[in-house]
């Protein structure tokens, strides 16, 4: 089961093959994505990396948590799974229980 990190608090300029180097030491990294400006392509600071497995993960976030990288500190936290969302409830009109259920008259052709 792979488990996704939240990351941020890196320097704006890192390409993507620094982070997977540093997390690489301390497990299997198996995607990573950093968020950008859909304009600029400047990363936004913060992104997202799978790690193999939990303990791979618990690694990750023991050695790396709150290092400091150039200016800034580095956050490395589980993301929690979204839960899925439900589908909305159907409404049905209630019968009345006593009542007959009234036929509709058919449409004229014309």
């Amino acid at each position: 089961m792979m488990v996704k990190l939240f990351v941020s608090g890196f320097p704006l300029d890192i390409e993507e093959i620094e982070l997977v180097k540093m997390f690489s030491l301390h497990g299997d990294v198996k995607t990573i994505k950093l968020v950008r400006d859909k304009k600029t392509r400047v990363c936004k600071g913060y992104g997202f990396i799978e790690m193999a497995d939990e303990a791979s993960a618990e690694n990750a976030i023991a050695a790396l948590d709150g290092q400091p990288m150039g200016d800034r500190s580095l956050t490395v936290k589980i993301r929690p799974d979204e839960p899925v969302a439900a589908a909305p409830p159907v409404y049905r009109k209630p019968q009345k229980i006593f009542e007959p259920v009234k036929k509709k008259r058919p449409r004229r052709i014309q």
